[in-house]
């Protein structure tokens, strides 16, 4: 009976810990750019505008949600009445793409993961400040060091930034140097 109970035991304890634990989902992979993609926010086509743009999945959502800009992609993570459901946000990576004009179809990157130039004086999609995605500290320090700016995470990008009236370069107070990605 005690060589039972202790079977009982554990094997309850196993079927605690799996229950407890979350399946972790793969995160689904990025929409290839094409004359479709209308933009959240401005209602136009994303082809339409130059510099870095963005795309949001949700789950349960086999379509992305584009924007016609990085920075428009970043405030919908930051806006409180727009879904939480996010699966993946990818942004375009300019350390690859082909000019400001051409930031490029299929060179996504995820933006949790990216490297953003504030500040800079390259105008987004919009014709507003913009949130410059790169895939590596290198490109994005050599972009800030041409076109001004300051580099930061996606979890250091103010929300004042992106929400508010951001034609200035953000002071020093508001965006540090790099800091380590905390996780959104």
């Amino acid at each position: 009976m005690t060589r039972f109970l202790r079977a009982a035991t554990v094997l309850a304890a196993f079927a605690l810990l799996g229950c407890s634990q979350q399946e972790e989902v793969a995160m689904p992979d990025p929409f290839t750019l094409d004359a479709q993609a209308i933009g959240r926010y401005c209602g136009m086509n994303v082809l339409e505008h130059d510099g870095p743009k963005g795309q949001i999945i949700l789950t349960r959502i086999p379509e992305p949600i584009w924007f016609s800009s990085a920075r428009d992609a970043v405030a919908f993570t930051m806006l409180p009445d727009e879904p939480k459901n996010i699966a993946a946000i990818y942004v375009s990576d300019m350390a690859t793409a082909t000019s400001w004009e051409q930031p490029g179809a299929d060179n996504w990157i995820d933006a949790k993961t990216a490297f953003f130039v504030l500040g800079s004086r390259q105008r987004g999609g919009m014709g507003t400040s913009e949130t410059v995605p790169f895939s590596t500290e290198e490109a994005a320090r050599a972009f800030a060091a041409t076109n001004g700016g300051k580099v930061v995470r996606f979890d250091d990008i103010p929300l004042d930034y992106v929400l508010g009236d951001s034609d200035e370069e953000p002071d020093d107070d508001a965006v540090g140097a790099i800091a380590p990605h905390a996780g959104h």
